[in-house]
């Protein structure tokens, strides 16, 4: 797949930067790496910032028409709009209804979809995602978060964590074990929670960033309408696989958002002197340097063509995680040398007001190794790669 040179997409992405730069909200969280939980004075903003994507059509444009959509799904454009969002630095919609929307258009209910796809296009309604557990992460069919029925609601027992704006939203996309005697992927059911239920204890985690993006959410006897199970009872699985999927549309942005801080580095070696010359005037840094770009274009790269081949019909189980495995490891060198080229001055947080480009760098390098963690451990990815894409002996456990 090529995303480039060709009239028509060029054209379309030439629109999205003129609308990004024309709208751009100016909110703190846009000046942090990674995926962040924004600070509630900024909560307004990006709600409109939400719905103003969906008005313009760079969101949701895939939905029915009757939900404000095309009825057309678009993945080039999709992608064009990911790429461009990440190297405007512009934050992205506010909280997971996308991946909820996924979920509730193609399995959910008449009653359910009118209820929840417009608060997800205003942007009034902030969703969180239910999925992972303490020791459920990389393993997802490993969750042990239960959901009984009783008469005409499921009550659901149990904890989630890593639940980025939890502390923010208002519903939740759940995933909890309806049937803990069937096989791990067939007993899970998809739910929408009221995350103002009782029952439901949100605590958010400060993390070594000094900012709390992800939560712990507890259930102790939370009562979920049978009126909020998506699709039929235990079939969550194909649910989360199917609207997992729709993230594809963002493969490449990684590497965009790279490619940019190469860039940064660079102005940044050229502006710091060392032993009376510019930094960049050594030799070493160059080379390091221009290796770090054609990483941060190789990853670019891998992600595109994950994306293709999953559009193809071709994928391979290697082709996600050799995409994130990649992108973290050199998104974790950059931040890395960022850092170094500051010397002292790298001990500056994003409060010091002489902290070099507010900080970022040091919010990045603190960030960063949550990459190689996130959407699976890239040790776990590794055997992941070994075992179904070489065909290599599974690694013993219990030894």
């Amino acid at each position: 797949m090529r995303l480039d040179h060709d009239p028509e997409t060029e054209w379309f992405r030439a629109e999205v930067r003129r609308f990004l730069e024309g709208h751009r909200p100016a909110v703190k969280t846009q000046h942090r790496s990674g995926v962040r939980a924004p600070d509630p004075e900024d909560i307004p903003a990006l709600r409109k910032w939400t719905a103003q994507l969906f008005e313009a059509g760079y969101l949701g444009s895939d939905w029915p028409t009757e939900w404000g959509g095309t009825g057309r799904a678009d993945p080039v454009r999709a992608t064009v709009v990911a790429e461009e969002m990440a190297r405007s630095r512009v934050p992205s919609p506010l909280g997971t209804g996308l991946l909820a929307a996924a979920a509730l258009i193609h399995f959910g209910t008449q009653e359910q979809k009118q209820r929840y796809l417009p608060g997800i296009r205003s942007g009034r309604e902030i969703w969180c995602q239910l999925f992972s557990e303490p020791g459920a992460g990389s393993d997802l069919a490993s969750l042990t978060t239960r959901a009984q029925r009783d008469g005409g609601y499921f009550v659901v027992d149990g904890q989630k964590v890593w639940t980025t704006n939890g502390q923010h939203a208002q519903l939740g996309f759940l995933l909890a074990r309806t049937d803990s005697g069937a096989p791990r992927h067939a007993g899970i059911s998809a739910f929408v929670l009221d995350m103002t239920s009782p029952g439901v204890v949100v605590r958010p985690l400060r993390e070594i960033t000094g900012t709390s993006d992800f939560n712990e959410v507890f259930f102790d006897g939370v009562r979920i309408p049978v009126g909020n199970v998506i699709a039929e009872v235990n079939r969550g699985w194909e649910v989360a696989t199917m609207s997992l999927v729709h993230e594809r549309s963002g493969a490449g942005a990684g590497g965009i958002t790279m490619l940019r801080a190469v860039g940064d580095a660079v102005a940044l070696a050229a502006s710091l002197r060392r032993r009376g010359r510019p930094a960049l005037s050594d030799g070493a840094l160059r080379q390091e340097l221009g290796r770090l770009y054609a990483a941060a274009r190789i990853s670019m790269r891998l992600g595109q063509f994950h994306l293709s081949r999953a559009l193809d019909g071709t994928a391979d189980a290697a082709d996600a995680p050799l995409a994130k495995i990649f992108y973290s490891e050199t998104n974790l060198a950059l931040v890395d040398l960022g850092l170094a080229l500051q010397g002292t001055e790298s001990l500056l947080t994003e409060d010091d007001p002489d902290a070099i480009a507010e900080g970022w760098w040091q919010d990045a390098f603190l960030y960063a190794r949550a990459f190689t963690i996130a959407g699976g451990t890239n040790d776990v990815l590794r055997n992941l790669i070994a075992e179904r894409a070489l065909g290599l002996p599974k690694e013993p456990r219990g030894v």
